[in-house]
């Protein structure tokens, strides 16, 4: 039976790493753990986590990623007219047209863009907030499930009933993108619907650089079998690498503590900010 208590801003213990892989030279990859120092902002914003894929090529894949988990924790944070959730979906379709206007102010940057998953934990609520195929999975109970849906050319195609969710996997067209922030305008970010947050949850959230090397059964194995997110961390993107580690991998794991006890874990290769 899970713990119905409240869940504080201190029960949440972080962690995200970020790998170049095995064969890319440089990675294009932003990941970021927020955590308010503010208890008014902890009360209203809660925690924020965030893994961005960039695309457009080294430099300007690499400024669409940071640029987006810089710009939507400042976004994010700095909206006191709205709910979480609304806050969360503004903050990624305001940084995704900051994007495209700086992609448009020097040719390096053209065509730039960056896929994105966000996670914000306030009180006992998870508010989620996607775009392209960066993904959030939940492991409650035991129980290992995808929460966002990829907005991809291959998961159009499973919708329709055209492909199984099996034949996805290995699809000549599963690496195409049909939203991406800061490609174009003006891009819709996908909210998941708001759901309740229990003691004793995990969130992965992760670049397609781990999901494409590894199968589900393997990251639940990793996320049961290791007690600290940190080194969980390390065995996802040891495991993405020993089975080729095409591309950029970002790992970013959130634990619902049980114990109420804070945590501090090392962010390594991305930033841990306080937001006052």
């Amino acid at each position: 039976m899970q713990s119905t208590r409240e869940i504080k801003i201190n029960d949440v213990i972080a962690s995200v790493q970020t790998d170049v892989g095995c064969v890319r030279e440089a990675n294009e990859d932003s990941g970021r753990h927020v955590r308010p120092s503010d208890l008014y902002v902890q009360a209203t914003k809660g925690t924020l986590t965030i893994v961005a894929d960039g695309m457009g090529g080294h430099a300007s894949g690499e400024v669409a990623s940071q640029m987006a988990v810089e710009l939507i924790s400042q976004f994010y944070y700095a909206d006191d007219a709205n709910p979480p959730e609304v806050a969360l979906k503004n903050a990624v379709e305001l940084a995704s047209r900051e994007i495209y206007q700086t992609s448009l102010t020097n040719e390096n940057y053209y065509g730039m863009g960056t896929t994105l998953v966000a996670l914000a934990l306030q009180n006992n609520t998870a508010f989620v907030a996607h775009v392209g195929d960066s993904r959030l999975y939940r492991l409650r109970a035991g129980v290992f499930e995808q929460i966002t849906e990829d907005h991809s050319q291959v998961m159009e195609m499973v919708k329709y009933g055209i492909i199984s969710r099996e034949e996805a996997k290995n699809h000549e067209d599963k690496n195409v993108i049909l939203r991406a922030m800061g490609t174009q305008a003006d891009v819709e970010a996908e909210l998941t619907a708001p759901f309740a947050v229990h003691a004793n949850d995990v969130f992965l959230l992760c670049s397609d650089g781990l999901c494409d090397m590894l199968e589900d059964e393997e990251m639940r194995r990793i996320l049961i079998e290791s007690s600290d997110v940190h080194a969980a961390c390390e065995l996802l993107i040891e495991a993405a690498k020993n089975q080729g580690g095409h591309d950029n991998i970002t790992v970013g794991i959130v634990k619902i503590s049980s114990s109420g006890e804070a945590e501090t874990k090392t962010v390594r290769a991305t930033r841990d900010i306080n937001i006052a």
